[in-house]
């Protein structure tokens, strides 16, 4: 895919981030920080629009999964890249290693995992979407 939809992620413990990843510059950062400090602490999923730009959260015990995306992007892939970076940091760092973890501690193991995840979810976009519609309907 030519185009770049997703542009930044980060993994954060309440407001402090654990690890980040990002291929741009630009002021997306600063404001996806500033929308962390604003989010309840119940799990859910929350969208914040800005400047053309896309900041969704997911929320899940206490540990808060960020991705910034194109308004072009639409929802379902960055939706579908929070749960699957969710489900991966939890595989990993479930047992406690991310409950003791100071800032930007796991950037150097899990950074390159958000770029990983990123890249599949810009090239599979089809299988993103057949797999989110199938998540919908179980969840429903």
């Amino acid at each position: 895919m030519a185009q770049k939809m997703l542009i930044y992620s980060f993994v954060a413990r309440g407001t402090m981030v654990l690890a980040e990843y990002s291929d741009f510059m630009g002021n997306f950062i600063e404001i996806a920080l500033q929308c962390l400090q604003r989010l309840p602490a119940t799990n859910d999923k929350f969208t914040f629009n800005m400047d053309g730009h896309n900041f969704d959260y997911l929320v899940d015990d206490g540990y808060n999964y960020c991705i910034v995306s194109v308004e072009s992007a639409g929802r379902q892939i960055p939706i579908a890249f929070l749960e699957r970076i969710k489900q991966d940091f939890t595989n990993r760092y479930g047992s406690g290693k991310a409950s003791t973890a100071v800032a930007l501690s796991l950037n150097r193991e899990f950074g390159p995992k958000l770029k990983e995840h990123m890249q599949y979810c810009m090239d599979h976009p089809e299988e993103i979407s057949r797999l989110a519609k199938v998540q919908a309907q179980v969840s429903s």
